[in-house]
């Protein structure tokens, strides 16, 4: 690893209202490193990479780049300073084609147009370099999350970019796609470029970093080696404690059939998927990406229009035409992505936590103030969020706290099935634990839960049985003594 001081974050401190995001920070980074950025939701990752990428400023604190002390007071600035930031949600624009989204804003002109075949054959260029498989014609609606990852990473280095943040990049890709990601940074750091990897996998620290930094509450913890650190060290170092029983689950033969579904198909992603759901139970949904796990469960809650194919609830047949059905016969579904299909964002953390259930506090004009706040607190407070209060816009919350909202507003109809979609994506580990102790809570309590999780070590700790799919089919229904990751990789690749 080249030993140059690339980037130089010194005594950063940024306050917010109610809140200080960051303590007289420091970070370092490197020249052809890739230094992990870690510590639960609220941390302070996010600030100190805003910071970094002009969409905040530091209250006090210095940045060098180079050794040369710069100031950073917007977007523009951090560009022309050679930082590109790829967030967890991607700011590709859908119907562009790749060339126009890698140059978008600094286009190559002929005259007073754009020089569209120049801008193609650089384009090109660059996707040969970094072996991609698509074309600088292909629109990235036409791409998959992965290679519109690919795009924002050749969008960056294509202006010359020294300083690459990451932030969750492997969340929604197939291990596959994470091996040619990987493989990706190692190119770049060859190239000097020093990248900011921020996951909450950990695992993956010891696949590809140099050097971790964790923070905690918005002050700094410490940087180590990774290879000089244990996953448990990392643990305490971000919770400030040992989280003795990470994984909290009692598991259980479930009671009665509380769903059954037969031979379900939507004429697309889902072909033939058939399984039952008891109480108490937890009953995990695995597979690869596009084996048609959302899909299926989207069909069931009436998101999804079901063309063939049998449910039943409690033993009384139904067909659901909209999720306010489904929500009436006791289910209840936390989608995968928060942005897109889940929270208000502009709303407070009271309004997203209760608007599923409206009509516990609004009688025809009349507004009860104090149930609507009882509801949300309850809730708000059984999934330990962290925020200074209710009217909080949850837009200002970490990810994770804004994960337990989703949660919270979805427990708030007292469903008898929940069926959660990657409920622990970009969440952190303390945040983690949390849910899944909150999974085995319910469990206990008779609620039955469908989990759908990319996550393996999650599915194995957290399931009394797990559904295998792939290619739209349930391919194997595991119990719990014979679920292993080799066992669910034979039947996912089929």
């Amino acid at each position: 690893m080249n030993e140059t001081i690339l980037l130089k974050m010194k005594n950063i401190h940024k306050r917010f209202p109610g809140v200080n995001a960051l303590d007289n920070v420091d970070f370092e980074l490197h020249a052809g490193e890739i230094h992990a950025l870690l510590g639960e939701n609220g941390a302070g990752k996010s600030t100190l990479i805003k910071i970094l990428g002009g969409i905040y400023r530091a209250d006090d604190g210095d940045i060098y780049i180079n050794g040369e002390k710069k100031e950073i007071n917007n977007v523009f600035s951090a560009q022309e300073n050679g930082i590109a930031i790829i967030h967890q949600e991607l700011v590709l624009v859908p119907h562009m084609t790749v060339a126009e989204n890698i140059y978008l804003g600094r286009e190559p002109m002929k005259g007073k147009f754009i020089d569209r075949e120049m801008m193609n054959s650089e384009t090109e260029k660059l996707l040969k370099t970094y072996s991609m498989c698509f074309t600088p014609q292909t629109l990235i609606v036409n791409l998959t999350i992965a290679q519109q990852q690919m795009v924002e990473i050749v969008k960056a280095v294509s202006s010359n970019s020294k300083i690459l943040v990451m932030d969750e990049p492997t969340s929604s890709i197939s291990d596959k796609e994470v091996n040619f990601l990987f493989s990706i940074m190692k190119t770049l750091t060859a190239k000097k470029v020093g990248i900011i990897y921020i996951s909450h996998k950990m695992s993956e620290l010891w696949q590809i970093c140099d050097r971790v930094t964790v923070l905690r509450d918005g002050r700094l913890v410490g940087t180590e080696c990774v290879n000089n650190i244990t996953k448990d060290n990392l643990i305490s170092m971000m919770v400030g404690r040992k989280l003795e029983q990470y994984y909290t689950r009692e598991f259980q033969s479930g009671g009665k059939t509380v769903l059954r579904a037969e031979h379900l198909c939507d004429g697309e992603m889902v072909k033939d998927v058939s399984f039952e759901l008891h109480e108490g139970e937890i009953l995990g949904f695995a597979g690869l990406i596009g084996a048609g796990r959302s899909e299926a469960m989207q069909c069931i809650f009436g998101l999804k229009k079901k063309y063939t194919g049998s449910i039943w609830i409690k033993g009384e047949a139904v067909h659901f035409t909209s999720p306010v059905d489904a929500v009436k016969k006791g289910l209840a579904l936390v989608p995968e992505d928060r942005k897109l299909e889940g929270l208000y964002h502009i709303q407070s953390v009271k309004y997203n936590a209760t608007i599923e259930v409206l009509k516990e506090f609004i009688k025809g004009i009349y507004l009860n103030k104090k149930t609507e706040t009882d509801i949300a607190d309850k809730y708000v407070s059984m999934m330990n969020t962290k925020t200074p209060s209710l009217n909080q816009p949850v837009s200002h919350l970490s990810g994770g706290n804004q994960q337990k909202v989703m949660i919270s507003r979805w427990l708030a109809t007292n469903p008898s099935i929940l069926i959660l979609d990657e409920p622990t994506r970009g969440v952190d580990v303390g945040a983690k634990a949390e849910i899944y102790s909150i999974m085995n809570y319910l469990a206990k309590q008779g609620i039955a839960i469908i989990m759908i999780s990319s996550e393996l070590p999650e599915i194995i700790n957290m399931s009394d049985k797990v559904c295998v799919m792939a290619n739209g089919t349930v391919k194997e229904c595991l119990p719990h003594n014979k679920v292993s990751q080799e066992a669910i990789m034979k039947f996912a690749a089929e």
